[in-house]
């Protein structure tokens, strides 16, 4: 009897069909996000270093991947235009809507495109916004305003949805008014709400242009993005921008933000969650695989069930295309 009473709670878990009868928590290809970089001026498509199947697009390339994720069961995207002109002001944003425009021009509604909303690979100096004279300070007002005005201009050439994940005040009501009042009302916010001041973005800065100059004095962007110690800040945050129209709530990075994502989930359940599983994330999975120290398939669906059992929705992951 005392054998037989052990084996109880083993009983579910003793072959493959029944882990899969028995498991709570599915992670389906429906709830991938694949990020994708499209880079002005660029002749021949770049391998991002340190990221397996992720690569600096050329326009032409761009729409070529696109069809082939699709081919895959891909569905659902988020685009990072980088433009060549960098500036620090009166921003032109139509480089990335004219490839918004070509994307949907060609696949129409057998995808769902959201368009990264920030200023960090419009900069010299690679913050995600104006600076004051002394390049000590983010202007919030005046970023915001470029911040609408490009979600504006997105959602007109065809996006689904516009990201802002620049961490100023007020921008997802800036950018609901701004939508609503050019006829844009049916375009979401998927909001960065709570992106914190990480060490995992490495890979991402190189292929969107977008790390903050060293010369600069402001060096980092711990001043507008969340410390990593102030949980609190980032369900405030998280309110906030669910106050202001937000439609869907990143938690970024991923796998080290679990916590968070679980009480957004408790404290905000009418909203739904989605995590973004870094690119720093998804090169240490890379690297593991690489050096034949763990099996990339496995360690990557562990991480994305973690991400879904701590409440996210969605998942945005540079790996969505290997499935």
């Amino acid at each position: 009897m005392a054998d037989v009473a052990r084996l109880t709670l083993r009983r579910t878990r003793l072959n493959p069909h029944l882990r899969e009868l028995a498991r709570e928590v599915r992670v389906s290809r429906e709830q991938l996000v694949q990020p994708l970089f499209v880079v002005d001026e660029l002749h021949r498509r770049e391998a991002v270093t340190g990221i397996d199947d992720v690569y600096r697009e050329t326009a032409d390339s761009l729409l070529v991947q696109i069809e082939a994720d699709l081919e895959r069961g891909v569905t659902k995207f988020l685009l990072f235009g980088v433009p060549a002109e960098k500036q620090s002001a009166a921003f032109d944003f139509d480089f990335t809507a004219s490839q918004l425009a070509a994307v949907k021009r060609r696949f129409g509604d057998a995808l769902w495109l959201a368009a990264d909303v920030c200023l960090c690979s419009h900069t010299a100096h690679g913050h995600c916004g104006v600076l004051n004279e002394a390049h000590d300070y983010v202007r919030n007002d005046a970023t915001v305003a470029e911040l609408a005005r490009a979600a504006v201009s997105y959602s007109q050439a065809g996006a689904d949805c516009v990201a802002p994940s620049d961490m100023m005040d007020g921008r997802v009501a800036a950018i609901r008014a701004a939508l609503d009042d050019g006829g844009q009302e049916r375009t979401a916010i998927m909001s960065y709400a709570a992106k914190f001041a990480s060490a995992f973005y490495g890979p991402f800065r190189d292929a969107a242009d977008s790390a903050p100059a060293a010369d600069e004095p402001l060096p980092d962007r711990t001043s507008y993005q969340l410390d990593p110690g102030r949980p609190a800040d980032a369900l405030a945050s998280a309110r906030r921008d669910a106050s202001e129209g937000a439609d869907i709530l990143i938690v970024k990075p991923g796998l080290p933000y679990l916590d968070i994502l679980a009480k957004l989930r408790d404290a905000i359940p009418e909203r739904p969650r989605a995590a973004y599983q870094v690119s720093g994330e998804q090169a240490a999975i890379d690297a593991l695989a690489g050096q034949g120290l763990a099996r990339r398939d496995a360690v990557q669906q562990e991480s994305w069930t973690a991400m879904v059992r701590a409440g996210a929705n969605a998942i945005i992951t540079y790996a969505a295309r290997r499935q």
